[in-house]
């Protein structure tokens, strides 16, 4: 699978960025999605994630409230909107996916906040908020 994330940009502190990732494949519901990102200097670490239908997810605490994880599996696209954008949120962002076995229990014991977790990666997208 290939994924390929956009939508990245300049946006000023407070504003709001929607940024897509596009998957190769046509059977997405067969895949569990997350978001990563990584600033300048600093280790990739967790955004969120959406379970196989898009019915669960999980946020990081720093993006909870802020960021919402959606996708269309029809349309074969993660999408990632953010709100309330702050400097701190300046990254590269990643779309990341993985095959798993789309049940509640793998959602709930599998530890997809990790990224060894994850089988496919995008190739990223900038994002960077002016104070």
């Amino acid at each position: 699978v290939q994924l390929q994330a956009s939508g990245g940009g300049l946006v000023q502190a407070g504003g709001s960025l929607k940024v897509s990732c596009v998957a190769s494949t046509r059977t997405l519901h067969d895949y569990v999605l997350g978001w990563f990102r990584q600033a300048p200097g600093m280790e990739r670490e967790f955004v969120g994630r959406i379970s196989w239908s898009g019915r669960y997810t999980r946020y990081a605490e720093s993006v909870k409230g802020r960021f919402i994880i959606t996708r269309d599996n029809a349309k074969s696209t993660l999408y990632l909107q953010m709100n309330g954008l702050k400097p701190d949120d300046t990254a590269v962002y990643y779309c990341a996916a993985d095959r798993g076995t789309a049940s509640s229990h793998e959602w709930n014991t599998k530890d997809y906040n990790a990224q060894s977790e994850y089988t496919y990666w995008g190739q990223g997208t900038q994002v960077t908020v002016s104070s």
